[in-house]
């Protein structure tokens, strides 16, 4: 059975920083591309970060220089290295794998709280 787990989620203050983790299963290899999405109160999930099989990765632009994405094949898990965090990145952060035909998996989420 496919699942993504999500942990590391917390509340911190402006300019701290928080890791993600997304365990899969069976094999983070179920999956051609893997992304953090995150889902803001009253916004839509909005793409952070993804990273294809070959490792090329993409950042939203709001992201770049603060976030950074990775992932330990054998440990079948997937990071998201969030520093400087800022007010606006408080969300539900969501893992996601986008497998063939079309098929797509998500976590449950894990809440982001950056506060002062």
């Amino acid at each position: 059975q496919v699942r993504l787990v999500e942990s590391g989620g917390g509340t911190v203050q402006p300019g701290e920083s928080l890791r993600l983790s997304c365990v899969v299963s069976p094999s983070i290899f179920s999956f051609n591309v893997m992304g953090w999405y995150r889902q803001a109160p009253g916004k839509q999930r909005e793409l952070v970060a993804s990273i294809t099989n070959s490792l090329n990765t993409d950042y939203a632009d709001s992201v770049k220089g603060r976030f950074t994405m990775s992932r330990d094949n054998a440990k079948k898990t997937m990071y998201l290295q969030m520093n400087n965090l800022k007010l606006e990145d408080t969300a539900v952060y969501y893992c996601r794998g986008d497998r063939a035909f079309g098929t797509i998996n998500w976590g449950q989420g894990t809440q982001v709280t950056v506060s002062s």
